[in-house]
């Protein structure tokens, strides 16, 4: 019998040789210093020029610098900026974001800088848009160009997949990140050999990008939230019924994303898509204020410092505003990535739970909040679960979240997803 289970028992998948994978360490390792780098770089200089354009400019003028004429005049002024990237620069600041994710293609190294320009006035401007998928696909198309001239033994997808790793573990500060998202779109592949084999060139990237970010431009997405103790039935409750919601929340900005982008689209001139987008983006600035504005990871850290800070309506209110204004700057040309914008509508969705429910502790708000709504925008369960459990940094959080995964998952599985395909009709 033991026999007869030995003999139907699948094949094990054979291991790589350590002489085939120690050869990639040193690619891997520059990879992730230079596509961290260009990301800190990326980040810095717009950090820079929001100063100038949000403080140093309209104290100049003796405007106020979040009025509510200057939030128009400042997200219009904005669209008109990277239309005028998308219009004239060559390659036109690559496809359309609406049809972008974090699986980046390898374009063509005349697109890379009118990209990352695009991307960067767009972090300064306002728009509430990330820079993961413009940064992703910046770093993928470099590191293709350049592998295949310096390295042309290697494969370019190994290079797609390299620059991908180092630049989720850059953006989020930790190799874990990466390994999740890559372990992921593995799963999907029919690929040869092990899968940590698989996995060990991307780690060493992803860990080098997160190494030098660390040193180099320390971010965290700790929000420092009171710590929950053991959870209870209450807690368990709680994050089924908030993750639900935000899903169902985030699903309604899913099927309004392929008319809103039609809609747009109808303009046909990115000098008038992105102008207009700007002007419909400043409205919104102007209805949920200044904290709704911009990738929205420094705005959820003020909200988390004081959680009793702002009423439920106004939680809701940003909620709605934020998610709009996603949709809005992710349909209308500008070039930015959901994840980051995301992050803020679930957390400011947990803290009106928590407004609403005292006994709903904060942290249990904001991880099942943000958990809900990035698994019906990225539909990626890895990177959902992740990011819910390293804001709140508490180990009794992982079990609610999983358990509140299965819920909110059955919502948005097999529904259309927040990414359109080249000629336009939804991916599912």
């Amino acid at each position: 019998m033991a026999q007869d289970s030995a003999q139907q028992a699948p094949p094990t998948a054979p291991a790589t040789p350590a002489r085939a994978l120690l050869p990639l360490i040193l690619p891997a390792l520059v990879v992730g210093v230079v596509c961290s780098l260009l990301f800190v770089g990326v980040s810095v200089a717009a950090e820079q020029l929001e100063d100038v354009l949000w403080k140093n400019l309209p104290a100049a003028l003796g405007i106020g610098g979040y009025s509510t004429l200057w939030i128009f005049v400042m997200l219009t002024a904005t669209g008109i900026a990277v239309g005028l990237v998308v219009w004239k620069v060559p390659g036109h600041a690559g496809p359309d974001p609406a049809t972008m994710g974090l699986n980046a293609p390898a374009l063509p190294p005349v697109v890379l800088p009118g990209l990352l320009l695009a991307a960067a006035l767009m972090l300064a401007g306002g728009p509430s848009l990330g820079p993961e998928n413009p940064i992703i696909a910046v770093n993928v198309g470099l590191a293709v160009w350049l592998g295949r001239r310096f390295q042309p033994r290697l494969p370019g997808p190994l290079w797609m997949m390299l620059a991908e790793a180092a630049t989720i573990g850059a953006l989020f500060g930790t190799p874990v990140a990466a390994a999740l998202v890559i372990s992921e779109a593995l799963a999907g592949q029919r690929i040869k050999g092990l899968l940590w084999d698989n996995l060990f060139a991307p780690l060493a990237a992803a860990a080098a990008g997160a190494l030098t970010t660390d040193l180099v431009h320390h971010a965290s997405f700790d929000l420092h939230l009171p710590p929950i103790g053991r959870p209870g039935a209450g807690d368990i409750l709680a994050a089924i019924v908030i993750a639900s919601f935000s899903a169902v929340l985030g699903m309604c900005a899913v099927y309004a994303f392929p008319h809103l982008h039609r809609g747009f689209q109808r303009l046909r001139h990115p000098m008038l898509m992105l102008p207009v987008g700007g002007l419909v983006l400043g409205a919104l600035g102007a209805l949920g204020g200044p904290l709704t504005l911009f990738k929205g990871l420094d705005q959820i850290a003020q909200l988390a410092a004081d959680p009793e800070g702002w009423s439920a309506g106004q939680f809701a209110a940003m909620t709605v505003v934020k998610l709009a204004a996603l949709t809005v700057a992710a349909t209308c040309g500008f070039r930015g990535g959901r994840i980051f914008p995301g992050v803020f509508i679930g957390t400011a969705l947990g803290l009106c739970a928590h407004a609403l429910v005292p006994a709903v502790p904060p942290a249990v708000g904001v991880a099942a909040g943000v958990l809900g709504m990035l698994l019906a925008i990225t539909r990626q369960g890895w990177v959902s679960l992740f990011t819910a459990a390293v804001l709140v940094a508490s180990p009794a959080i992982l079990a609610l979240l999983c358990i509140a995964s299965l819920p909110a998952w059955l919502l948005v599985t097999g529904r259309p997803q927040m990414q359109l395909r080249a000629d336009g009709t939804q991916i599912r």
